[in-house]
Parts: structure tokens; sequence; C-alpha cells
């Protein structure tokens, strides 16, 4: 087994994993594709914490781009540097791990919170906040969030692809870190001929 190809398999996945968690964060902003409720200040404080934009995508994308040049030759073609470079990456995957655990906890929290919403004493709060969660099983509360429009749905929907996105980013990640401590404790390749095939 050559475990740049691994790695780079790995890096390969999480570019457009990354991407997607930047943009499902960004639509965050703008429920019902509205600009007004970010302008005002109505949005839940867990869209604030940049959780799928920092997380998911930015700290993601450096561990990515690192296994992906794994398999170039710019690491040297002597099996020292590339075990070596394989050791590192090692480091590369924990970014990643924090990264990915950083965007699961802000979307968990948003999720488990609920949005700030209009509701019907005509007040913005979290509607949603004192029922540990339980709304999401809950379907006929939902209404009681006057506006944003579907505020609830568009929330759970978005936190939930962040939560689900970031659980993939991490699982490739500690893949990575066991993947970078065997290639750099075993070798780059597994034969010397299998290392300049890779």
């Amino acid at each position: 087994m050559c475990y740049g190809k691994c790695a780079r398999c790995i890096g390969q996945s999480l570019v457009p994993l990354a991407i997607l968690c930047i943009v499902a964060n960004i639509l965050l902003y703008f429920p019902n594709g509205e600009t007004k409720y970010a302008r005002e200040g109505h949005l839940s404080k867990f869209v604030w914490f940049f959780s799928g934009v920092v997380g998911g995508g930015f700290l993601i994308f450096l561990p990515a781009f690192v296994f992906i040049a794994l398999e170039q030759d710019e690491w040297g073609r002597d099996n020292c540097g590339k075990r070596c470079a394989m050791l590192s990456s090692v480091l590369a995957a924990l970014i990643g791990i924090v990264g990915s655990g950083y965007c699961a906890i802000g979307a968990a929290l948003g999720l488990a919170t609920g949005p700030l919403c209009l509701d019907s004493s005509n007040q913005w709060n979290y509607t949603f906040l004192d029922t540990g969660g339980q709304y999401l099983l809950d379907r006929s509360t939902w209404s009681e969030c006057i506006e944003p429009k579907h505020a609830v749905e568009w929330n759970v929907s978005l936190f939930s692809i962040l939560l689900a996105l970031s659980g993939l980013e991490f699982v490739l990640c500690l893949v990575q870190v066991i993947n970078g401590m065997l290639g750099g404790m075993c070798g780059y390749c597994c034969t010397h001929h299998q290392q300049y095939d890779c």
C-alpha cells in the first residue's frame, strides 16, 4: 500500500468538504436569502462564531493541501525525506481535527439553542433555548418563530449540514493521523520500487 496515495486521496476529499462548510456557514447569514437580519443583528450567536468558515473551511484547507502535496517530488526522492514528510503530515491532520471539531461544536450548539427569531410576543429571542434541543423532534412548535419565515428549517438544515460535513472531515483527518504514522514508521511505500511508482 502506498501511504502517499492514501494521503492524496484524503486531501482531495477534504477540499470539497471544506468548500461546502464555507458555503453552508455563509448561507446562515441570509435566512430566506434576505440580508436585513444580518444587518439588524437578528441571527443566532452561533452563526457569528464562523465555525463553518474558519473551522470546517480554512483550517481544513491547510491539511488538505499538505496531504495532496505529499505525493509530489518536492518532498525529496529519498525514502527518509518522504518518511519525515509523512510524519509531519500528522501535525497537519491534528490541525484539521481541531478545525473540524470547532465546526462540529459550533453546529451542535447552534442546533441545541435554536434560531434567534421574533416570537408571538413580538420579542427577538431564542424561543427554543429551554427545550434542550427537543424542539428538533417536534415540528409543530416551529411555527412559534414568526420571523424570519422558516427560520427554524433554515437553521436546522444548515447547522445539520455543518455537523455532518465536520464529522466527515474529523474522520478523514483521524485516518490521516494513522496513515501518516504508519507511513513515517514503515516507509513511504512498502518497497523501494513502489516508492517511485506512487
